[in-house]
């Protein structure tokens, strides 16, 4: 099964439709690996993203951000549609810089507001339009955006609680990620034991186990095939078993007068 859905097909009435309805606003359209991709004006966004909603792509389903430091428009922004109807996905995309916002969708689909503030943060994308463009991800007072390409690992600061001062403290970023070593063997590092469920971790000696053979299992005494209890230890002399030769006229006695009960033999 190739897909959890029953798959629509791409064809070329779609992607005709697509051209004819966009007009103008179409830049480009791509498809490949099954996917299409519209690449639109960006003063022209909400006309199309309307267009295409009344055509039957009634669900925004998530908006992304890309970063291209080497282009003019360095920012590339993504809106993930989806037909209900048709049971068919197409993305659209917008390109901008630092300085030129993108007009928000958030009159078409309310959810985007939450969308275009997480690009917001991430890239610095501004949205004109949006009612309430804040930080959603970054804690108050953050500087930068950390999704760019050119935002620097080290030099800021992050929060965290702490247990001795009771209140949220800001620290340097500390990037020990690399430097960490893992055991793949245990959640744990470092551990030098092997927790319960992980025994299928431990190496094994080369080559797979050899079974029982059915003539091994019989004669073992269990009508089931278990094995049998194992014979117990036994001595040659009375000195051997550790108790002395007192120890051993004791365990015999009963047996010696059973024995002559029966008839008189020692």
């Amino acid at each position: 099964m190739s897909s959890p859905a029953p798959l629509i097909k791409t064809d070329d009435t779609l992607l005709g439709m697509l051209r004819a309805l966009l007009g103008h606003q179409l830049i480009e359209l791509r498809y490949e690996v099954g996917e299409v991709a519209l690449h639109v004006r960006r003063e022209g966004l909400v006309q199309t993203m309307a267009q295409l909603r009344d055509e039957g792509y009634q669900q925004l389903m998530e908006m992304a951000g890309v970063d291209w430091p080497d282009r003019p428009e360095r920012f590339e922004i993504v809106y993930c549609l989806l037909s209900l109807t048709r049971n068919h996905r197409i993305r659209v995309h917008v390109t901008t810089h630092e300085e030129t916002p993108v007009p928000s969708i958030t009159s078409l689909w309310p959810v985007a507001g939450w969308l275009e503030r997480e690009v917001f943060d991430m890239y610095g994308v501004l949205f004109e339009g949006n009612p309430d463009l804040r930080r959603i991800l970054t804690d108050y007072g953050f500087k930068g955006h950390p999704q760019r390409k050119d935002f620097p690992l080290t030099g800021y600061v992050e929060l965290r609680y702490s247990e001795e001062h009771k209140r949220v403290v800001y620290e340097p970023v500390e990037l020990a990620q690399d430097f960490r070593t893992f055991d793949f063997m245990s959640p744990w590092e470092g551990a030098e034991y092997i927790l319960p469920g992980d025994e299928k971790a431990a190496p094994e000696a080369p080559g797979a186990p050899t079974p029982l053979k059915a003539d091994e299992i019989k004669g073992t005494g269990d009508p089931k095939g278990a094995p049998a209890a194992p014979t117990p230890k036994t001595t040659e002399r009375p000195e051997q078993t550790g108790a002395g030769a007192k120890a051993n006229a004791e365990a015999a006695e009963p047996v010696d007068k059973a024995a002559g009960r029966d008839g008189g033999h020692p």
